[in-house]
């Protein structure tokens, strides 16, 4: 198995500083979608703050996590390259790293739930065919398991090792953490222009994406509070922030497919304990209600785990009146016919 990329120690006891995120927008630069900011008055009407909406719904492959991905692949040695990269995830991390192997030019592997949404395994399986009139592309492979009696992690180890592949994990990687906060950095310089933010909301699944905006944000403005946002049946981070240890737990049944996580990772835990104000809960219902919210009011498609933010704020759960608020809406990719089940059995909000 190949080790990750060397890349120097960030300064202080956690894995990245603001350096690597600065570093990772110079990365991303020209490759990854600088996404639209979007405002909605009767949003505001409902929360009493000034809510802005980061939408990673409309970056590549659809969620932010083509943030990390293709910064970490960026930073492969061209013997790593060769070999390749195998990654697990639910969705769409398998989708942002099989997209960034194929403009990197280099073969992939990714272990995937067989219960994943059929729509994100549909794209992750078209990543990785060869590009249409051109020849000397790499193909790669899904590898599928059961979320609920296999361990991914050990899949993907194993994988590694038979093929000399390195792993890249969804969250618990710097390179992959430190591509996630260009999120948190694009939003707090595309909201320059109204003041500083008083609160950003952020999912939570493993971690990788609050660690990344928490230290990215916090260094732009040391006074905003950062808050994640995890679903009901899957706190395990909540959890571990109370006990002071990454707390496990069994693979949660939520719609937030995308925070199906067990626990968080090893280097997004010390940034969160040391960057994060608190982890608050949502319930799926509060989900399907801010899915709803953002079709009917601001037209934009969002998956269960891209709404955590939303719903966290639409249900009181973080109050914000007064506040200047940055969500980060963190994917849309659902299946569509799911997507309407769900939104045709949940009432309206109104202002």
């Amino acid at each position: 198995m190949s080790t990750a990329p060397q890349r120097p120690a960030a300064p202080g006891p956690l894995a990245i500083g603001f350096d690597d995120i600065r570093a990772a927008a110079g990365r991303l630069a020209g490759v990854a979608h600088r996404t639209p900011v979007l405002q909605s008055r009767t949003l505001d009407a409902l929360t009493g703050a000034q809510v802005f909406l980061k939408c990673e719904n409309l970056q590549r492959m659809g969620a932010f996590k083509f943030r990390g991905a293709y910064n970490a692949l960026a930073r492969f040695s061209a013997e790593q390259r060769r070999a390749g990269v195998i990654a697990f995830s639910s969705g769409n991390h398998a989708q942002a790293v099989a997209l960034s192997a194929r403009l990197l030019g280099m073969p992939a592997v990714i272990v995937m739930p067989q219960d994943s949404p059929a729509a994100k395994l549909a794209a992750t399986r078209g990543y990785l065919q060869p590009v249409p009139g051109q020849t000397g592309q790499p193909v790669g492979e899904v590898v599928l398991y059961d979320r609920y009696t296999e361990d991914r992690e050990a899949i993907g180890r194993r994988i590694a090792a038979e093929r000399g592949m390195t792993l890249i994990p969804p969250y618990d990687h710097p390179d992959v953490m430190a591509g996630q906060g260009t999120a948190a950095l694009e939003l707090i310089e595309q909201t320059a222009a109204f003041g500083p933010l008083d609160l950003l909301l952020v999912c939570v699944g493993g971690g990788g994406l609050i660690a990344g905006c928490a230290v990215a944000a916090r260094h732009l403005n040391p006074a905003v509070r950062v808050i994640g946002v995890e679903p009901e049946a899957g706190n395990d981070v909540q959890q571990s922030l109370a006990q002071g240890r990454i707390v496990h737990i069994d693979t949660p049944r939520t719609i937030a497919d995308g925070a199906q996580t067990q626990h968080c990772g090893t280097l997004t835990f010390p940034v969160i304990q040391q960057a994060v104000a608190g982890i608050v809960t949502v319930s799926d219902a509060q989900l399907v209600q801010a899915m709803r919210f953002a079709a009917e009011r601001l037209k934009q498609v969002i998956e269960p785990t891209g709404g955590l933010g939303l719903a966290a704020l639409l249900s009181g759960v973080v109050p914000a009146r007064g506040q200047r608020v940055g969500v980060l809406v963190s994917g849309g990719n659902v299946d569509i016919a799911r997507y309407a089940a769900l939104l045709a059995d949940s009432p309206p909000l109104s202002a």
